[in-house]
């Protein structure tokens, strides 16, 4: 089987993720549209944010880091079929827990949706539409688990194509139940939002299906195997517990911020949401894109102890990172108003609720630049073997953000809860750089060579800036969605010819 580079790794996921971002843009648009910022929206997003937080914990977060990294180890060692074998047990156990998490759950959603959203207590109809609502989507956990587990599969055989299309079926199947909510007739106000709930079962049977085949194909497919725990198992399951702690405490830090934003004014998640969703554009295409590739190619560069591509990757990572976050920092900070504006300005989304997330976004957008190198470094603790480190470190970063939110937010309201999010990225990304160089795994030579480039994207991002400044008054009279177009193409265009003028696109990027 031919490796692919790691340069292609990125292009393939980033060209997939960033389709399926659209996408999600288009259902953001339809949500914003249909149901606007007001408690219908308030209660789906509730609902939806429950399985997506158990999701991030079992196979796409602390499963994932562990398992990639033990998986590259034993077929290295000892052949594919040990391999598989762990990959068996594995899957036996994940689908096992998350079925008897889902029974659990469904007899006490009253109760956790309370805990998740004590707001809500005091507009009962809310409440009692988030708790219908929960009751719906939560069975997706097991299917998106298992889905998200055998994409890390195909990840490990250098198979990212069709994984990474799996958010581009989420994003279809909402927003068909989004166009059907219109006409479906019955319903009371709040409880519209249910065709999208049936929607995310129906996401998760398509996305199942899809990866069943594409395994298959493959011949990577686990079996159906009762755990023996075997030595690697238990070294996984071990590795998986450490790296839970970090995935809990962010999951933690997530709660928080549900609990705080639903004790504002009704609007307020929805406004966090939707801002959230901008800066998940870059986050989500170009975090998830390196993320993806680096895990199991850092994994089987530690496997040969050679620290000297370990360095070449990571530089690498960091530069397309910059290439792209730098530039979109300062586009969601200088625009950000137009930008919402734009996008979701329609139906029952209002001025003021533009507004509203338009600020939002620009605290958001601050810390963008840390939320991304954490993504990128973490990949090099986990394929190390470090899950330790990085428990300390999400602890550390989600004790900031309690606290900084908790100060914040009687001040500035849901722009704080946004703020103290950022901050905490840039400090927990700092004390990651801070211990790669102690580690070894980058050096000073490095540093000079990601300052420079940095030093010319700024250069050419100024020159963005300056161009987004000059033209926003000229086009102000025009409709939202134009503006947009305008400011992009002609921001995202004059930054291109700087930073080509300048060399400071990242050869690899184009060619690697």
């Amino acid at each position: 089987m031919k490796v692919i580079s790691f340069g292609g790794a990125f292009r393939q996921i980033s060209v997939l993720t960033g389709l399926s971002r659209i996408f999600g843009f288009l259902r953001d648009v339809v949500f914003a549209g249909i149901l606007g910022a007001g408690p219908a929206a308030d209660a789906f997003l509730v609902a939806l944010k429950l399985p997506n937080m158990f999701r991030r914990l079992t196979a796409e977060g602390a499963l994932a880091n562990a398992f990639v990294p033990t998986f590259a180890d034993i077929r290295k060692a000892d052949g594919a079929g040990p391999a598989m074998t762990l990959a068996a047990e594995v899957q036996t156990s994940l689908v096992a827990a998350l079925i008897c998490l889902v029974i659990i759950a469904e007899i006490f959603m009253p109760s956790i949706i309370m805990v998740l959203a004590p707001g809500f207590v005091a507009t009962r109809d809310r409440l009692d539409a988030a708790i219908m609502l929960a009751r719906v989507t939560f069975p997706y956990l097991p299917m998106i688990s298992l889905v998200a587990f055998w994409a890390a599969i195909a990840n490990a055989h250098d198979r990212f194509l069709i994984p990474a299309a799996m958010p581009l079926i989420f994003n279809a199947c909402l927003i068909s139940g989004a166009l059907i909510i219109p006409v479906a007739t019955g319903f009371l106000a709040l409880e519209r939002a249910m065709p999208l709930a049936v929607s995310l079962l129906v996401a998760g049977f398509l996305q199942l299906c899809l990866m069943f085949f594409v395994l298959r194909r493959a011949r990577v497919l686990p079996h159906w195997r009762w755990p023996r725990i075997t030595n690697a198992a238990r070294l996984m399951w071990k590795r998986f517990l450490t790296a839970s702690g970090g995935a809990i405490a962010m999951q933690i830090n997530l709660i928080v911020d549900l609990v705080l934003a639903s004790l504002l004014p009704v609007g307020a998640i929805s406004w966090l949401y939707y801002a959230d969703r901008i800066v998940q554009l870059p986050l989500g295409v170009i975090g998830i894109a390196l993320g993806t590739a680096l895990l199991p190619r850092l994994s089987a560069q530690f496997r040969e102890k050679d620290i000297a591509p370990v360095k070449a990757t990571l530089l690498q990572a960091i530069s397309f990172a910059a290439f792209f976050t730098i530039p979109a920092t300062a586009a969601m900070i200088a625009i950000g108003p137009q930008i919402i504006t734009g996008l979701f300005q329609y139906g029952a989304f209002t001025a003021d609720d533009a507004r509203s997330s338009g600020f939002a976004l620009a605290a958001y957008a601050v810390g963008l630049s840390g939320h991304l190198l954490v993504k990128i470094l973490q990949a090099a603790f986990y394929a190390a073997h470090r899950a330790g480190f990085m428990l300390l470190v999400s602890t550390g970063a989600v004790a900031c953000n309690i606290a900084l939110s908790l100060v914040m937010m009687p001040v500035f309201g849901h722009i704080g809860l946004a703020l103290a999010t950022s901050i905490s990225g840039l400090l927990a990304a700092f004390v990651l750089m801070i211990a790669v160089v102690k580690a070894d795994y980058f050096d000073g030579a490095s540093l000079i060579l990601i300052g420079n480039l940095i030093a010319r994207i700024a250069v050419a991002t100024s020159v963005m800036v300056l161009c987004l400044t000059m033209l926003a008054p000229l086009v102000a009279g025009l409709a939202g969605a134009l503006q947009l177009v305008i400011l992009v193409v002609a921001g995202g265009s004059g930054y291109l010819v700087i930073a080509k003028i300048l060399q400071a696109i990242p050869q690899q990027l184009i060619r690697g």
